[in-house]
């Protein structure tokens, strides 16, 4: 098969798969949609990720001359920001992808349907379209807090002293990222860059301040 296609049970999610069998994600696709709008003069704002989309993601679109702006984590948050940006292509990692110009929602099937359109118009296979991208290892570790302490914990000097020297450790190759999850007592901690081991140690740095933070 050329490609893979799969919808989650709502179906305004979309993941894809080549020939090679190697999977195609939600940064992934964002970038073929936005490549294919973009050769054909209709790409309008600045393409709207997540906090947690990848940082190889934003460096192909720098190299690829395309804006590139990240909103909270949530389909919500990455439509509000189009609004205010007057953009027209946005989405998350997981899938959820908003083509404006095409339906008002995120839509896997529309999605989908943008880069089978890339890949008919350009004339070949949807690996090709995405091996601009070197996605940067992610390393997500969760620790556990107590109930609506997220923020303080977050705030305090230590923690906020760790997530700095991780950062110029990482310098422009990387980047850190706190956020408390929306659904259970967790502080996610998640760091991203070039070399796996390096960042492995880095999070788990900054996992153990953060624990040792909440008591």
């Amino acid at each position: 098969a050329d490609v893979g296609i799969a919808l989650d049970g709502d179906a305004d999610r979309c993941m894809m798969v080549g020939a090679s069998g190697n999977v195609i994600d939600g940064d992934q696709i964002l970038y073929a949609i936005a490549r294919s709008r973009q050769a054909v003069d209709r790409l309008r704002g600045p393409v709207v990720g997540t906090l947690m989309s990848n940082l190889g993601l934003a460096l192909a679109f720098e190299r690829a001359g395309i804006g590139f702006e990240r909103a909270k984590v949530g389909d919500r948050y990455v439509f509000e920001r189009l609004m205010q940006t007057g953009g027209s292509l946005g989405g998350e990692s997981s899938g959820h992808i908003l083509c404006l110009d095409r339906t008002s929602t995120g839509d896997g099937t529309v999605a989908a349907l943008q880069v089978l359109a890339a890949m008919v118009t350009r004339g070949c296979a949807v690996d090709d379209l995405v091996a601009d991208i070197e996605q940067c290892p992610q390393v997500l570790i969760n620790v556990k807090i107590a109930n609506g302490g997220a923020q303080a914990i977050m705030a305090q000097p230590a923690v906020s002293a760790a997530v700095q020297a991780a950062e110029q450790q990482l310098g422009h190759e990387g980047r850190v990222l706190l956020r408390p999850s929306g659904t259970e007592p967790l502080i996610r901690v998640m760091v991203e860059g070039m070399d796996h081991a390096k960042i492995q140690n880095l999070a788990a740095e900054i996992a153990s301040v953060v624990g040792e933070s909440t008591g």
